[in-house]
């Protein structure tokens, strides 16, 4: 009973990781392409999309989801790999998010206008962030392989 537990917490982590995905695919193919020419898009105060809700309500469970669903399923040892990597690459990701992009984030939300200097900042912001859904990717996919390795020993 506790494998199909298992298998049934990492296929939440598995579904919650992929709406983070989706939503930092959406962010990289039409938000980030445009809000360094117009700043308000990304002001809630000015209008602007309000990106905090979204993550914020994402984030919390697809990590708890992905914690309980490696330590449920640590004991299988032909997954444990594939749940290191996993966990890395996510933590990995939000670290880097933590000490880079939600700073700067909150910093280009905060301003009217965007110097020259600035928007030269805002522009490697977006071309840095477009690797954060590759690296999640690694994530997803190693939870993929997770699961498909429980299932074909599930009873």
């Amino acid at each position: 009973m506790s494998t199909n537990f298992g298998l049934i917490v990492l296929l939440i982590a598995l579904v919650l990781g992929s709406v983070a995905l989706g939503g930092g695919i959406y962010e990289t193919i039409l938000v980030d392409r445009v809000w360094p020419a117009n700043l308000a898009m990304i002001q809630p105060a000015r209008g602007g999309l309000n990106r905090k809700i979204f993550w914020m309500i994402v984030h919390s469970p697809y990590e708890l989801a992905l914690i309980a669903g490696a330590w449920l399923n640590w004991s299988f040892s032909a997954a444990r790999p594939w749940l290191i990597l996993a966990l890395v690459a996510h933590f990995a990701a939000r670290a880097w998010s933590f000490a880079y992009f939600i700073p700067q984030a909150l910093r280009f939300e905060g301003l009217n206008e965007l110097t020259d200097d600035q928007r030269s900042q805002a522009q490697r912001w977006v071309a840095l962030s477009r690797a954060r859904p590759l690296i999640e990717t690694v994530a997803i996919v190693a939870l993929g392989v997770v699961i498909f390795l429980e299932a074909g020993t599930a009873h």
